[in-house]
């Protein structure tokens, strides 16, 4: 397979991108591309200087027996916050806004080219939590949470509000919803292991009570609840079910009865 290093770069760089956070053994790159290990390096500082200079990430190598390499989405603070802007951009259009002060936000979510850098986003906030998996409920949250998890090279759990047979064994849990509602919420037994790290996404956050509702579920199996990050917290009411989340934007209620949606740093 040995060829021209510009072809080489490129295949190698595909290779990190495709599988984020996940290490790519230096000696089967060696071997796939006839070259030695030494020039497998060379190579990688020069994919990882362009990373860097997109401002996506760097990537990382471990020295060790493995001698892998992995990228790790790493957005600088300017690039973050140029995405964002397009986004609120977007999302502050007048038609979007809905009766109860909510705004319309799926086609975002369930567009890869919105999803996927805000999945970059979230989990460059949340690179150094140390994360083993992500977990969120459905259905809105779920294409965020799986582009963070994408970022961060790890499985994602989704808690449903309905048990379903295909999803095997499940726990349930009971949580009060802002309005004073019980409702209950389920996760299947082979989703989370006793111990992991979760970091919890949603998509929309009012009082909190759907993001309380999942840290009750880590919490019944024993999960550690590393973080929590948000697509969208309402500015009302100021105080939330959770104590502690990250939301890339916030919304609040104009005077005129309009919305606005600023970008959280």
């Amino acid at each position: 397979m040995k060829g021209q290093r510009t072809e080489r770069l490129v295949r190698m760089a595909s290779r990190l991108l495709l599988f984020p956070a996940k290490q790519v053994s230096l000696t089967q790159m060696a071997g796939a591309f006839q070259v030695s290990k030494t020039v497998i390096s060379d190579d990688i500082a020069i994919i990882d200087g362009a990373f860097a200079q997109e401002e996506l990430g760097r990537v990382v190598v471990d020295r060790g027996r493995s001698g892998g390499a992995a990228f790790r989405p790493a957005l600088t603070a300017g690039l973050r916050r140029k995405w964002l802007e397009s986004v609120a951009q977007r999302i502050s259009e007048e038609e979007r806004l809905l009766p109860g002060g909510l705004i319309y936000y799926s086609d975002i979510l369930f567009d890869p080219s919105f999803a996927l850098p805000l999945g970059f986003a979230l989990a460059s906030d949340f690179a150094e939590v140390g994360a083993d998996v992500v977990m969120t409920s459905e259905v809105k949250g779920i294409p965020l949470a799986l582009y963070v998890a994408h970022a961060l090279g790890v499985p994602l759990a989704v808690c449903r509000f309905r048990n379903r047979a295909s999803d095997g064994a499940a726990v349930g849990v009971h949580f009060p919803t802002l309005s004073g509602d019980v409702r209950t919420m389920y996760m299947g037994t082979r989703q989370l292991r006793k111990g992991s790290k979760v970091l919890v996404i949603d998509d929309f956050m009012r009082g909190g009570s759907t993001v309380a509702g999942m840290l009750l579920v880590a919490r019944e199996f024993g999960a550690d609840v590393v973080g929590t990050g948000v697509f969208i917290a309402a500015a009302e009411p100021a105080q939330k079910a959770v104590k502690s989340y990250k939301a890339l934007f916030q919304l609040s209620r104009e005077p005129q009865g309009g919305a606005r949606i600023v970008v959280i740093d």
